[in-house]
């Protein structure tokens, strides 16, 4: 008897005409047109998460140049060439070192410090909307891939509708297909809208946490540039000296 069992296991399963692919062939051009744009979507939402993320994550990983060596310079020269050329915070660097030589020229003071400040502010902007570049489409793709799929899913269920017109009867031989193509549609536009939606969030926060980042830093700049090097933010160093010096003096 086992081995009868063993024997009945290992023969093949009966071919069955109500599955993906010949519920695909079945929606013929229409249905392969769908999944194309579908696979498409989540291709691309893939590729804007990867790519986004390695960008943010080496931001994040040269911030820490940023407060580790930039505010132990002498000055603001000295402290850009301790940081990556290509970085963000080098470009605002050189943007701020651009604006201070063109500040004296200014007459008026105010004039000049607001024409200071908007000019990094430009330069977080460009930066930020380098960031943000490609997360448009991770919306679009979470916003549309759901209706893509459920134009499948019309699709599928007016051909069931019309295969039970010509057949007079709503046998399950000719609803099963079409019913299937309009249930995997729905299925398929679901898991290219989920990661995309969670994707779009998650590197949106992201970016806010860096925008965060870059504004702090323009802000003590800005605050460098105007004080002529006598104001810097406290560094892990020197808070450590301060600290040290406080100890000395009781």
């Amino acid at each position: 008897m086992f081995i009868n069992l063993l024997a009945a296991a290992g023969e093949a399963a009966p071919e069955t005409q109500f599955g993906f692919m010949e519920a695909m062939e079945q929606g013929g051009p229409v249905a392969w047109a769908i999944l194309t744009v579908l696979v498409i979507q989540s291709i691309g939402s893939f590729y804007i998460l990867i790519t986004k993320y390695l960008e943010q994550a080496k931001v994040m990983r040269q911030y820490k140049k940023v407060r580790t060596q930039f505010w132990r310079a002498n000055t603001l020269d000295e402290g850009a060439t301790k940081l990556d050329k290509n970085s963000a915070w080098r470009q605002m660097v050189d943007d701020g070192i651009e604006a201070q030589a063109s500040h004296g020229k200014m007459t008026d003071s105010l004039e000049a410090h607001d024409w200071m400040h908007g000019s990094l502010q430009r330069s977080q902007d460009l930066i930020m909307s380098r960031l943000n570049g490609g997360l448009a489409f991770l919306a679009t793709v979470g916003a549309t891939a759901p209706f893509v799929g459920l134009l499948g899913t019309v699709i599928g269920i007016y051909r069931a509708l019309i295969n039970i017109g010509l057949a007079g009867s709503a046998s399950i031989d000719k609803v099963a297909g079409p019913v299937g193509e309009a249930l995997i549609m729905t299925a398929i536009g679901l898991l290219v809208a989920v990661p995309a939606v969670f994707a779009y969030n998650w590197l949106q926060s992201r970016n806010k946490r860096i925008a965060e980042l870059l504004t702090g830093f323009s802000t003590d700049l800005l605050a460098y540039i105007n004080s002529n090097g006598a104001v810097k933010p406290m560094t892990a160093a020197s808070a450590k000296q301060a600290a040290a010096a406080k100890t000395v003096k009781k």
